[in-house]
């Protein structure tokens, strides 16, 4: 008998094929836990600003990143997994790296880009060249707000720094020092509620990034206590209930790359068999 009623929040305008069956998933793995998940597109749920959300079901699984949206709801009092304040952390580069900075949480040196109203002008960005100082070459160049690897760049000089960065029109981005050893290979590594539910190794010969979209390989890969208490660490202090870290061999001491809200889990159920989606909504039906 199914008691409990929830909404599946999804991005108004992304209609994919890989999107769907992730949320097809979700929606099969809730009914196995006697949940009845209803797929709700940001769009449906505009009301005026101030005004009050109407039949909220008993929570929201909010996969998407419309962090406005994901507040106004939590303040008409939803229960959000996650909330809209570890989706916002994740979302932005920096700020997922000051949190992960107060934390004691390691990470690849980072600077953040000056804040931008317009095309930046590189003859201003003397602080460029001072991060490459500290960064060495090459140094990655990543915008603060990106998915599928495709907003990250290796710049290899000052002047690819330069074209990058003029094409990025003023959005804000992170300087960040390249993990050789690590070029083109890093660890997902999947977390519900606290603890590890499965990793995969991602590699790629071709590009220094990893992900699977881009055309990287997979392999099961069982994490080190180093790696997961890494990436469980990390999911704590960003608030996650669930989340997917991507983990970087970094010498002796894994660190973390980027921290996913809504982790793209099909790529680890189809390497690992580990339906994520199953940890999930058993997750959430303990918390209501």
């Amino acid at each position: 008998m199914i008691a409990i009623n929830g909404w599946l929040t999804v991005n108004n305008f992304v209609n994919s094929e890989k999107s769907n069956i992730l949320r097809s998933m979700l929606v099969n793995a809730a009914e196995k836990c006697g949940i009845s998940l209803t797929i709700k597109r940001t769009g449906e749920l505009g009301v005026p600003i101030g005004g009050g959300f109407v039949g909220l079901p008993d929570f929201a699984l909010f996969w998407d990143k419309d962090t406005h949206l994901a507040q106004r709801l939590e303040d008409s009092g939803l229960r959000l997994f996650n909330t809209a304040r570890a989706i916002e952390l994740c979302d932005n580069k920096v700020l997922t790296y000051m949190r992960l900075a107060q934390c004691g949480i390691p990470f690849p040196e980072s600077y953040a880009s000056p804040k931008a109203f317009s095309a930046i002008n590189t003859d201003s960005c003397g602080f460029v060249s001072n991060a490459a100082k500290r960064l060495g070459l090459p140094f990655i160049i990543k915008e603060a707000y990106g998915s599928f690897g495709q907003q990250v760049h290796l710049a290899h000089s000052l002047d690819e720094a330069y074209a990058v960065i003029r094409s990025l029109g003023g959005r804000e981005f992170v300087m960040q020092r390249f993990v050789k050893e690590s070029c083109g290979r890093d660890v997902r590594i999947n977390v519900v509620g606290g603890r590890v539910i499965a990793s995969i190794y991602r590699y790629n010969d071709n590009d220094f990034r990893s992900n699977i979209s881009n055309g990287g390989k997979m392999k099961e890969y069982r994490v080190s206590e180093a790696q997961e208490k890494l990436a469980v660490d990390a999911c704590r202090a960003l608030g996650l209930d669930f989340g997917g870290v991507d983990v970087l061999f970094d010498g002796d001491v894994p660190t973390v790359c980027e921290v996913n809200s809504n982790p793209h889990f099909k790529s680890t159920y189809d390497c690992s068999g580990v339906d994520m989606s199953l940890y999930i909504m058993e997750y959430i039906k303990e918390r209501l």
